[in-house]
């Protein structure tokens, strides 16, 4: 009989709720990423995302067009979900994670034949501190 190898990011939780407008095709493949890599997402359409995102303490200067809560933590834009799953384990004590703006490449934001953009992850907290989290 074989052993089963479980990954240590088996233990962290993978139910994502994720506030999105009804029109915003970017989300929605961010959503069928974020599946792909395991998670298990409930989508709530929204009417007025940006006072969904004041009410869940994303600050100004990092939105984007979505925001997902995952256990005690916020997932701002398209962030991949490796590094979701980062944060996750390491447990840092911020409010979220966030990729600011839509740039090319990132998770629901790929364009065939469009050469991705670098971007940054950052961690943050409510007062808007930022810290560099991964570089992409």
């Amino acid at each position: 009989m074989g052993l089963l190898f479980v990954p240590s990011s088996a233990t962290v939780t993978t139910n994502l709720v994720v506030y999105k407008a009804a029109s915003c095709g970017c989300c929605s493949a961010w959503v069928t990423h974020m599946e792909k890599n395991g998670f298990i997402v409930k989508v709530e359409e929204v009417s007025d995302v940006t006072a969904m995102k004041r009410q869940l303490g994303v600050p100004p200067n990092i939105d984007s067009c979505h925001t997902g809560v995952i256990g005690d933590y916020l997932v701002e834009g398209h962030v991949p979900a490796g590094d979701v799953l980062r944060l996750l384990e390491e447990k840092p004590p911020v409010r979220g994670i966030a990729v600011p703006g839509m740039p090319t490449g990132s998770p629901g934001m790929e364009i065939s034949g469009q050469k991705p953009d670098a971007y940054q992850v950052i961690t943050f907290t409510t007062e808007g501190q930022s810290w560099l989290f991964a570089k992409h």
